[in-house]
């Protein structure tokens, strides 16, 4: 049988054994039949708001966050139909803030490659920083005592709006809605107060949960305690088109858009394999490794203690250079050494719930990567093992597991989020 994992900007083929494999893909969903004026209508008649062009006055200072180059949001597709929306507004008034998180500043070539030549050539636009202290205002505390501090021009502004690609995420339920804000505009303290050991270990942080979720109810409380006026949602099939839009209030938004995604992204399985084979969804979601922890996170949902995960995944952007996640990595001889430092009341890191991710699947599976620009000392530094033909791993894996050995393929990774009917 020949699969094709998403893997970059292409596919990566491979032959697997009929006899033992289950593939595992989303349902697919239509893309929009009109996607301009299905955005417009959204717009216009949104849930439990007036419309975006009613709430927003000429005077208005309008801030609007995006997603950053690691999430394949169309937002080339949707600002300019909110931008022309906001079209009594002066361009002066109007910022595009990249939520950013933690992760690097996009360049100039992504900016245009994300948003589009003319959004790029005539509005302001400016990348988030975390670290970055004179960008950044404390806010207040959240219940439990989480600081919330913004990026600052999001903070005094007018109008907020958020723009989010909704899809299943491994610790926050799902990504976009409220996730906006935090991480998105966060500083780095409130950010890894979101990330605590604690928060990442809890069994409901996990892949399709936002409610009794601890990471998600901190994310959803910061965005209602300091205040969005206006919310855009979208949903994607596997081709990257949109198939579903929905704006207005930021929680109902987010809430209908879970809705759509979960039904396609989340699948049922009936039992645990021994062999699992994951993508990272392709290019932008497997720009690097720490991106990539996404796909190995989904197959971790369905092997068998002490199973086999593959994951193909491109990573031209490295483990990365920037933050923490490749450091951390390297400090410690084996992921159970990496759990005990990080569990440690004093460890504060930046970077640390992914390696935290990582070595808990590492702790029950054997994790091999399939990478064209990770070196294969790159691979075991980061304790992974390193994959050449992805059909001899899995051959040899199989074995391994015996006669009845079983294998399952995710082609587009994290995409597809399967869960076990018994649990």
């Amino acid at each position: 049988m020949k699969v094709n994992l998403s893997y970059g900007r292409k596919h990566l083929p491979i032959e697997v054994p009929d006899n033992c494999t289950t593939v595992i893909r989303p349902s697919h969903l239509r893309p929009l039949d009109n996607v301009e004026v299905s955005i417009r209508e959204a717009l216009i008649n949104p849930v439990g708001t007036p419309s975006l062009r009613s709430i927003v006055k000429p005077h208005h200072r309008v801030t609007i966050s995006v997603c950053d180059i690691t999430r394949p949001m169309p937002s080339s597709t949707l600002l300019p139909i909110i931008l022309s929306e906001l079209d009594h507004v002066s361009r002066d008034n109007i910022l595009i803030l990249i939520a950013t998180g933690t992760h690097r500043t996009n360049n100039y070539t992504e900016l245009r490659n994300m948003l589009g030549d003319r959004i790029v050539d005539n509005y302001k636009i400016e990348n988030h920083n975390a670290f970055d202290r004179t960008m950044l205002e404390h806010v207040s505390k959240t219940p439990s005592g989480i600081p919330i501090v913004l990026n600052r021009k999001w903070v005094e502004s007018d109008i907020r709006i958020t723009t989010g690609f909704v899809e299943p995420h491994f610790f926050a339920g799902f990504s976009g809605g409220p996730k906006m804000v935090a991480p998105g505009l966060a500083a780095f303290e409130t950010i890894m107060e979101l990330h605590s050991f604690n928060l990442i270990s809890d069994p409901q942080s996990t892949w399709g949960i936002t409610k009794g979720n601890p990471v998600h109810d901190e994310i959803r409380q910061i965005a209602n305690q300091t205040g969005v006026d206006f919310s855009v949602d979208v949903t994607i099939n596997n081709n990257k088109e949109i198939t579903s839009v929905h704006a207005g209030d930021l929680l109902s938004v987010h809430e209908m858009a879970c809705i759509v995604s979960k039904t396609a992204s989340m699948q049922p399985v009936n039992h645990t394999f021994d062999v699992v084979v994951t993508s990272n969804s392709g290019y932008p979601l497997d720009i690097n490794l720490y991106q990539s922890i996404k796909g190995i996170s989904a197959a971790s949902r369905i092997i068998k203690n002490g199973g086999t995960i593959v994951c193909a995944a491109e990573c031209q952007d490295g483990i990365p250079n920037h933050g923490e996640y490749g450091r951390i990595l390297k400090s410690r001889t084996s992921p159970k050494e990496l759990l005990e430092m990080i569990s440690s009341g004093d460890y504060n890191k930046h970077d640390q719930w992914q390696v935290q991710i990582q070595a808990q699947i590492q702790m029950n599976s054997r994790v091999y990567l399939k990478s064209s620009y990770l070196s294969d000392d790159q691979i075991r530094s980061a304790h992974l093992e390193p994959v050449d033909i992805i059909e001899d791993t899995v051959a040899e894996a199989l074995g391994r597991a015996g006669q009845h050995a079983t294998l399952c393929v995710l082609p587009e990774g994290p995409q597809t989020i399967p869960y076990l009917i018994s649990s």
